[in-house]
């Protein structure tokens, strides 16, 4: 149960002025005791002296005590005390509590303690019960007679009527205590709740900073201890809600530069718990779910990623770095890099950063499979034209028949060299995009007509049924002239190269939203169907001896997949095996 800092200062203040009036009490009490012991003894002691002189007097007057009892009951009257005359010799002579039939009774008292000390030293006193009168008792004794004592003389007031005088005294000092108990319960209630105050202000705006709210400062502006503590949380404050401000710009910052990275990046504590992970790692991984707190094993379904991460736990190693296998959805490379945090030499977590290389890799293999190919394509032609160039200057030049076929041989294979080359440098052009493309309304039924002009002889020898589908209100695409002529013709070249004698190519264009789509369609022998996504790789043939039959290089469709792309358009393929094919393209009209 929460107890307020009032209550806290009021009862330990409260507690120690109640021990401090306790005590005050007390020593009160005991003071007043002891001042009315005194007073009452003195005032016993002036009485006893009066007695005694009246007993004296009375003495002389009558030569004798014959009448001590009625002395002592007329003094008794007057003084309000029991008043005994006691002779020398301990018997008592008079008594104003007694008559004369009990005074006869009555016991020696020569061995009463007041009696034996006023003999001795002139005056006695004693707290005691009486047996005679069933009391208690304050007796004060002194003798009479001079320097030889006739007697004693002794009063003797009960305790009763002492403490009843003691009493009214007693409870005046009691209330008044009680008042000043309460009175100092009640200012110091009043001061702790003055001093706490600022206190439970400063207290609520503590909590509050804790909870993140930095808006109220304290109102306390004094010079003392209180004020220099609100100085001391105002400047806290804001010291907290800038170094707050800043984590968070720097939080956001590195979240910003962790979501926009392309590598992925995991972080482990020294447990091997899962401390960050950001969004590419998760996309590689195809997570989905919480995966800070949780175990790398929980979410990532890769034993070469756990065998390093085993490692660095385990103190094997403190760097690594591997290529893995990803093998879902489609077959990828990672390069993992991995360095283990230390302290005090002992693992306190890891930080793996992951880069996906499937596309270097991929590079580095057409680039592998570019410079194969254009070394076997190169050394064809080139192997030809040394052969029979040879052959003619081991003496093949003087037979005139020979030689012409030999030069022929030669002439061929330099042209087919010539455009091997020609196409190299306009790829290299296209994909370096050095080639410039002089887009300008063009119509698209010429461009055909004239491609089918280029190509007519070949068509006629094959005889084959061309037809044209394309339409003078067809709209006009924007396009490099030039360049389309080139991909139109390597297009209707191919469906004129592998359709077989007497066979059909058709050209048909139609508009489709803002684009005009040109089929070029053929009987001839056909494209497998796992030939088809790579059929626009560079040096891809599916046949390769018919390819080089027709003198083809390999480059012509990825050439034509390079320009429709930088036209804004797009080439695709659906082909049968011995029905045919169908290319087409895509061109953005004007």
């Amino acid at each position: 149960m929460r107890v307020n800092l009032p209550w806290k200062l009021t009862a330990v203040f409260g507690s120690a002025v109640v021990i401090g009036l306790l005590v005050g009490f007390v020593y009160l009490s005991f003071q007043l005791k002891t001042y009315l012991d005194s007073n009452l003894k003195a005032s016993l002691r002036r009485e006893l002296t009066l007695g005694r002189d009246l007993v004296e007097s009375h003495l002389k007057d009558r030569e004798g005590l014959a009448d001590a009892d009625g002395l002592a009951d007329d003094m008794g009257k007057v003084l309000g005390l029991r008043v005994t005359i006691i002779a020398r010799d301990g018997k008592v002579l008079g008594d104003s509590e007694l008559n004369a039939e009990r005074l006869r009774t009555v016991e020696n008292h020569a061995d009463r303690p007041e009696v034996l000390a006023a003999l001795k030293q002139g005056f006695g006193e004693s707290r005691r019960f009486s047996y005679t009168i069933k009391k208690y008792l304050l007796y004060a004794a002194i003798p009479f007679g001079g320097q030889n004592p006739a007697g004693i003389l002794r009063f003797a007031i009960p305790l009763t009527e002492v403490d009843h005088f003691e009493g009214p005294f007693q409870k005046v000092l009691f209330f008044s205590l009680v008042l000043v108990l309460l009175l100092s319960l009640g200012v110091t209630f009043s001061l702790a709740v003055f001093v706490s105050r600022p206190l439970r202000e400063m207290a609520d705006i503590a909590q509050g900073m804790a909870k993140g709210d930095f808006s109220k400062k304290p109102s306390v502006v004094s010079k003392d201890e209180v004020g220099d503590l609100s100085r001391a949380i105002t400047y806290m404050s804001d010291e907290i809600q800038s170094m707050i401000t800043s984590l968070r710009h720097e939080g956001e910052k590195l979240d910003a530069v962790l979501s926009s990275m392309s590598e992925g990046v995991m972080v482990v504590n020294e447990q091997g718990e899962i401390l960050l992970m950001n969004p590419s790692l998760r996309k590689t991984f195809f997570i989905d779910t919480h995966t800070e707190g949780r175990r790398p094993a929980e979410v990532i379904r890769n034993t070469a990623v756990l065998d390093i991460l085993s490692r660095l736990h385990s103190g094997q190693s403190v760097v690594a770095s591997e290529e893995i296998v990803l093998l879902t959805p489609e077959e990828r490379m990672c390069q993992v890099n991995a360095v283990a945090m230390m302290r005090s030499g002992k693992f306190d977590g890891a930080v793996l950063v992951f880069h996906d290389i499937s596309q270097i890799r991929r590079l580095e293999k057409v680039r592998q499979d570019f410079v194969a190919n254009v070394s076997h394509e190169l050394r064809t032609p080139v192997a030809s034209i040394k052969g029979y160039a040879e052959a003619l200057l081991d003496g093949a030049i003087d037979d005139r028949q020979n030689a012409r076929e030999f030069i022929g041989i030669i002439h061929d294979n330099s042209d087919r060299l010539a455009g091997l080359i020609n196409d190299l440098l306009d790829l290299a052009k296209i994909e370096s995009g050095k080639m410039q493309m002089v887009l300008m309304p063009v119509a698209l039924l010429p461009v055909v007509k004239r491609c089918l002009g280029i190509l007519e002889k070949t068509s006629a020898k094959k005889m084959l049924n061309i037809t044209v589908d394309i339409t003078d209100s067809l709209p006009r695409v924007n396009a490099d002239e030039s360049r389309l002529v080139q991909v139109l013709l390597n297009l209707i070249d191919n469906a004129v190269k592998y359709t077989p004698q007497g066979g059909r190519v058709s050209v048909r264009a139609e508009p489709q939203e803002r684009m005009i789509r040109v089929d070029i369609e053929d009987t001839g022998v056909g494209i497998p169907e796992n030939d088809l996504p790579r059929i626009f790789e560079r040096f891809y043939r599916v046949d390769k001896a018919r390819s080089r039959e027709f003198g083809g290089t390999g480059l012509g469709l990825s050439i034509v997949k390079h320009i429709i792309h930088a036209h804004g358009g797009e080439v695709f393929v659906s082909s049968v095996v011995g029905k045919g094919s169908i290319f087409s393209i895509t061109i953005p009209t004007v």
